[in-house]
């Protein structure tokens, strides 16, 4: 940090208490106090510590920063303002409002330096911990002196963050697999809402849990600028283990009303104690939004030195590079995400087949694990079942950090997380496996996929009732419905061989949203198509498998189902009711396609069925008020699948039956 006066440095200081302030104010919505009291530790950080390029604000090289308390947004906004990134006063001006970049919470995408969106509390913890990760793998591929091995990832957590059940899950898999790279800074002001942490939150020690998950935890006063400097000098030098700093901080510091209540944690200060606060301060009441020349100058210096930083990485980066040109090569294969351009066409390479999709789906990842190394996957304590082991790929553990399968344990919640921080940090394409059941305990993460447009994988098998005597707790009913609501989030299921090789790869060629893949535990039957199989009418989200002429109805249908219809079908032919057998294998890509070719797919006036064996409600929209969703309207059993398909109606003489019927009234 540059050389600075004492009352130099307060005044930087108070300069981001005051910014976020005024901006709360004219908002007239915000959390003033969070800033306020943490913006000590915040100018510590990242003055004396903190790897950037606002210039570069991707720069591989950087630190990441995570604001995990995302409620205190305009404290990284006001640092991005100040540290020289493309972060405006008029940005800050505009903050909470129509159209900004500086939305009530950080979203990743809209304001270069925003590395996450965090808003749910205890996300951004688990996303740091993905960076982390990523992190170890990718530097034990790459060997010793890369470009990589030495960027930390720094957060800002709260008393929030560490209640939430998903920091919890990440913490203890981070300290399980020693992620030293780890620095958290916990704003510990025992403030929430609602009031004191008392209220809720006396139960635990929180050093004493995480040292039990094998942090080093150390504590300081939130105002000691050199205890907290010193406390982050060792935090990066315990690189055996994350490291957790509790900072002890007062919300609101400097209001003489608010200071240390929850009156100063959800709403502006307003405008005669903002008055107050400022005299309290010994700061101007106007203008707002005030930057003194003198704390801009420091700031200057302090992009200079880190500008510094950045040249001699990048030095060092020349010379790994001219010294290491294969690894560089791989590393460039990572930064890029890479895929080959003839994927869909390598993948569907003795794909076809029928056979339990999962099974289908694992021979796929062998395939494409070797042709996309920055491929990684990972699995909630079920690989066995998910089938979703990259063969040869070594599981990531402290011992062997070069490792791809990920053992994120049973912690659904935190894995969809760190998977994301994977995917923020922009150097792995991750997938994750699980029940499809289990989706409801990853349903945060997966919203937040959607929100941030993440390349982010969620593989989930066991996907009806089929999977038998388990029984209702594990058997998805309104899962498929729910998940196909998330906006952006494609929700592929395949029926064959050769539609699983097309959801991975459309998975592996998205870049702006996640994929969901869909697969049966069961064997499923195999489909008979008219003509060959047309991947690119596939990767449209649905297409015609089988249209005879004189067709009177379509049946649409997606993964197991599919096979089913054309039982039924064949049945409803002998009695001269000759129907259409459409695919659906992903329908908001079928949504998003142009009308005609929807039109073609799905003529308007043909009658529809709409057959999967879920809660069906989505289908009606396709169908229409006189067509005939055949889906599940209540919960499962727990017996062997083929007295599951006579109890549901769903064996082709049940659904023949069933169509028959309705053609009937029409």
């Amino acid at each position: 940090m540059p050389s600075a006066s004492r009352d130099l440095v307060e005044k930087a200081v108070n300069t981001i208490r005051m910014l976020a302030a005024d901006a709360v104010q004219q908002a007239n919505s915000g959390h003033p106090g969070m800033p306020m009291g943490a913006a000590d530790m915040a100018f510590v950080l990242w003055t004396r510590h903190l790897r950037f390029d606002p210039k570069e604000p991707r720069w591989l090289g950087r630190d990441r920063f995570v604001l995990s308390a995302g409620h205190g947004s305009m404290l990284l906004y006001s640092l991005l303002h100040l540290a020289g990134f493309d972060c405006t006063i008029e940005d800050l001006k505009k903050f909470r409002q129509i159209h900004s970049r500086t939305p009530g919470h950080p979203e990743f995408g809209y304001l270069p330096g925003v590395e996450i969106t965090s808003g749910p509390l205890g996300q951004g913890f688990a996303n740091g911990v993905g960076f982390a990760l990523g992190q170890a793998m990718l530097s034990a591929k790459l060997g010793p002196g890369n470009p990589l091995e030495d960027h930390f990832v720094y957060a800002i957590v709260s008393d929030g963050d560490l209640m939430e059940g998903v920091a919890a899950e990440a913490a203890s898999f981070a300290g399980h697999n020693a992620l030293g790279r780890l620095v958290y800074l916990y704003d510990d002001n025992e403030i929430t809402i609602d009031g004191h942490t008392s209220i809720a939150f006396t139960g635990e020690d929180v050093t004493k849990r995480f040292e039990g998950y094998g942090w080093h935890v150390q504590e300081v006063e939130g105002r000691d600028h050199e205890a907290i400097d010193r406390a982050i000098v060792a935090a990066k030098a315990e690189t055996g283990k994350p490291s957790l700093i509790r900072v002890r901080t007062t919300i609101g510091f400097g209001s003489p009303a608010k200071a240390g209540k929850s009156s100063a944690h959800g709403a502006p200060l307003g405008e005669a104690e903002l008055a107050a606060t400022k005299k309290n301060l010994g700061w101007p009441e106007e203008p707002r939004f005030l930057v003194p020349d003198e704390v801009r100058a420091f700031w200057r210096e302090v992009q200079a030195e880190k500008a510094r930083e950045v040249e001699a990485w990048r030095a060092k980066e020349r010379g790994w590079r001219q010294a290491h040109g294969e690894k560089a090569a791989l590393l460039d294969v990572h930064v890029e995400r890479w895929v080959p351009e003839r994927i869909l066409e390598r993948v569907l390479d003795g794909a076809a087949g029928a056979e339990a999709t999962r099974k289908l789906s694992a021979a796929t990842i062998q395939k494409i694990a070797a042709l996309v190394p920055c491929l990684v996957g990972g699995s909630a304590d079920l690989a066995e079942s998910n089938l979703t082991d990259i063969k040869g790929g070594g599981s990531f553990s402290p011992a062997n950090p070069a490792g791809r399968n990920v053992h994120y344990g049973i912690r659904e919640h935190a894995m969809g997380a760190i998977a994301n921080g994977l995917a923020y940090d922009g150097l792995h394409v991750p997938f994750t496996g699980t029940f499809l059941q289990f989706a409801d305990y990853m349903r945060p993460p997966v919203r937040l996929a959607a929100l941030s447009g993440l390349q982010n994988i969620f593989v989930w098998t066991h996907d009806s009732i089929f999977l038998g005597e388990d029984g209702p707790t594990h058997q998805p009913i309104e899962h498929l419905t729910a998940l196909r609501a998330i906006p952006s989030l494609h929700v592929c299921r395949p029926c064959d061989g050769d539609e699983v090789a097309v959801a991975w790869a459309h998975a592996l060629t998205r870049r702006d949203g996640p994929t969901a893949l869909i697969l049966s535990r069961q064997k499923i039957a195999p489909v008979k198509r008219d003509a060959e199989f047309d991947a690119e009418a596939a990767l449209r989200g649905a297409y015609v498998v089988a249209g005879p002429e004189g067709a009177r109805f379509a049946i649409l249908a997606t993964g197991a189902e599919v096979a089913l219809a054309q039982a039924a079908l064949e049945l409803l032919a002998q009695k001269g009711l000759r129907g259409r057998l459409v695919s659906v294998p992903c329908l908001a890509c079928f949504e998003a396609q142009p009308k005609g070719w929807r039109d073609e797919v799905l003529p308007p006036a043909l009658p529809a069925v709409a057959l999967e064996a879920a809660r069906g409600i989505e289908w009606w929209k396709l169908v229409g008020k006189d067509g005939l969703v055949l889906g599940i309207d209540r919960f499962g059993a727990s017996a062997p699948e083929k007295a599951l398909a006579e109890e549901f109606g769903f064996t082709p003489a049940k659904v023949a039956a069933r169509v028959e019927s309705w053609l009937a009234t029409r």
